[in-house]
């Protein structure tokens, strides 16, 4: 069963350091013969006001967290995507459908709970709003980090 919800997943990242701690929880679940990982990026629309940095560059930083994937990814088929919105989890949850995926996998970032409180949890969003599988890894990153 677990072989077919990792037959076509989304992945996304929002930096560098995310993509990194999701690659490396996602790695012993992929199949390189099996599995396509479908990388992507929400560049948040501001929804009226101005945008904190242009497209351009926002797709620059998604590029660099896109190359950490491909890393850690080496033989796996892996695909990238840009999604643009001012709702990031619906906006992955729209390209898992758009894109056909089988799940969408995740790694929680760890933030306080007022930073959730003010920006919105897209974890949470993701898990009460999809209709598609949802998969969440541990993130053993924070494991170290505490050790």
């Amino acid at each position: 069963m677990s072989s077919t919800l990792f037959q076509r997943i989304i992945v996304p990242v929002a930096n560098k350091d995310d993509a990194e701690a999701t690659t490396a929880a996602l790695t012993p679940y992929v199949d390189a013969t099996t599995s396509t990982v479908i990388a992507v990026h929400v560049i948040e629309k501001a929804g009226g006001a101005p945008d904190k940095a242009s497209v351009e560059q926002r797709e620059l930083f998604a590029d660099e967290a896109f190359e950490r994937v491909a890393d850690g990814l080496e033989d796996v088929e892996l695909q990238t995507e840009y999604l643009y919105g001012t709702d990031v989890a619906a906006a992955i949850i729209d390209a898992a459908h758009d894109l056909d995926a089988s799940a969408i996998v995740i790694t929680p970032r760890g933030s306080s709970q007022w930073l959730k409180l003010l920006t919105g949890d897209v974890t949470a969003g993701l898990v009460n709003k999809s209709d598609i599988p949802i998969i969440v890894l541990p993130d053993h990153s924070d494991e170290e980090d505490t050790q």
